[in-house]
């Protein structure tokens, strides 16, 4: 495809700086707009009020950004971003079972959300044609009389005196978050707004960073416990940049950590994971807790319109905010932005129709497990159909066999990392592994009711 004139991403987050590298290709001029005077330092900001939150890149993120931005792994190795082998140097517990560890090639970093974004953000901004707008809202965007292609946005600089303009681009992407205005900018122009599902899940979130000391964790670099019906509370500890670690509490469906030490330490303390709570009595803080509310994981529909703009896309959260508890936003994003590049590399006609529809396939995966693990719930509504209760009780009983089974381990790694579908975990080898594995291992009802199978390796 010739190469065409000028690209406008809305929202400078990591959906939209991901986007705006894979529009660099083709495009001669990318603008990224954002409301935030960014930071020039890896520090949090207003924008992302999530960003202080304990944030997970999947392994198959990982390598989607170092393909994406070659030489990333290293650069935040020689930021102190710890590589983290995720079925060896993690402490997993799930449904009150501990997987047994074992060397695999599932390779993360534990790496803070604001560096993160920083690192990115500075690749981005140094490729050729494309530009960071800062301190700069978008109000609106533009369109053709008939309303049928978008041409552009309107934006406000948020200075003293500052005056509405426009500017003008072939392709307008919406990258704007959960909060995205399209729905209501799409109404302005008379179409209608996209279908909408909610899974009310009621997450409330904690996370503080402390000292990192050798004996945290035996020696390990991360720990993982997952909420269960009867006790939905769950944590999650990472090694970060710094010699920092990050601890995160989180409760669902109204069900809220606290953020004083002692009770902090001892919520923690009800969790099958007790390594979160000696971190939490014993370690130095270096921050205050910060809290974060997650009322429902939100997909709009764009792919069910049957009418859509030509000009404009929408990605990332503003096109679909999964249950943080799964850490698959960036991963997703990711995805979309490789195909949003693999499609415009085939021409732009018809992009939205074709983009929202891949899309929507991306996004089915992540949704189902997601959404799926969410209905065990009683409390969560939602359709839970025939295939849902038993594929959430198999998973079940793989966990059980995983104490003894590091094969079943990496299994569901590799699946809950977006690396396999969901299917593999079917296949009949993995099937008679779980049936031999989880005889006599009854899963627990409540981590805190139950003893915890702890088979080290």
């Amino acid at each position: 495809m010739a190469q065409a004139d000028s690209a406008i991403v809305i929202g400078a987050s990591i959906g939209g700086l991901l986007v705006a590298r894979a529009l660099s290709e083709t495009y001669a001029k990318v603008t990224v707009v954002d409301r935030d005077l960014l930071p020039e330092d890896p520090v949090g900001r207003r924008g992302v009020p999530q960003d202080r939150q304990l944030h997970v890149l999947l392994a198959r993120g990982r390598e989607l950004f170092e393909g994406l931005f070659p030489g990333l792994s290293d650069e935040l190795a020689s930021l102190g971003a710890p590589l983290i082998d995720l079925q060896h140097q993690v402490h997993w517990y799930n449904d009150g079972y501990r997987m047994r560890r074992a060397p695999s090639p599932l390779m993360a970093f534990g790496v803070s959300r604001p560096l993160l974004e920083h690192v990115v953000r500075a690749r981005v901004a140094a490729l050729p044609g494309v530009s960071v707008l800062p301190a700069c809202e978008v109000l609106g965007v533009t369109a053709t009389p008939d309303s049928r292609r978008v041409t552009g946005v309107r934006v406000l600089p948020r200075t003293s005196g500052a005056v509405e303009s426009a500017i003008g681009a072939d392709l307008v992407v919406d990258a704007g978050g959960r909060a995205s205005r399209t729905p209501v900018w799409l109404e302005r122009l008379g179409y209608e707004r996209a279908p909408e599902e909610h899974v009310r899940v009621g997450v409330t979130y904690v996370t503080r960073s402390y000292r990192r000391e050798p004996h945290h964790l035996d020696g390990l670099l991360g720990a993982l416990t997952n909420a269960v019906p009867g006790l939905p509370r769950a944590g999650i500890v990472a090694a970060q940049e710094d010699g920092r670690i990050s601890v995160a509490l989180s409760g669902m469906l109204g069900e809220e950590p606290p953020t004083g030490d002692e009770d902090m330490a001892e919520y923690a303390g009800t969790l099958a994971a007790p390594q979160i709570a000696e971190i939490l009595r014993s370690a130095v803080p270096l921050d205050a807790p910060v809290k974060m509310r997650f009322p429902a994981s939100l997909r709009r529909r764009y792919e069910r319109l049957r009418r859509f703009p030509e000009g404009y896309l929408v990605v990332a959260d503003a096109l679909c905010s999964f249950n943080p508890i799964y850490g698959q936003g960036m991963t997703v994003a990711a995805l979309e932005a490789l195909l949003l590049r693999r499609l415009i590399a085939q021409g732009t006609d018809g992009l939205a129709r074709r983009f929202f529809r891949g899309a929507a396939k991306l996004i089915d995966t992540p949704w189902s497990i997601s959404v799926g693990t969410d209905l065990r719930f009683p409390e969560v509504e939602g359709r839970r159909t025939v295939a849902v209760r038993l594929t959430n009780a198999y998973v079940n009983r793989l966990h059980a066999a995983a104490t003894t089974d590091p094969v079943l381990g990496a299994a569901f790694l590799r699946v809950l990392n977006l690396i396999d579908p969901p299917a593999r975990l079917l296949s009949p080898a993995i099937v008679l592994r779980v049936l031999r594995g989880s005889l006599g291992r009854p899963a627990p009802a409540r981590a805190d009711a139950t003893p915890v199978a702890d088979v080290r390796a």
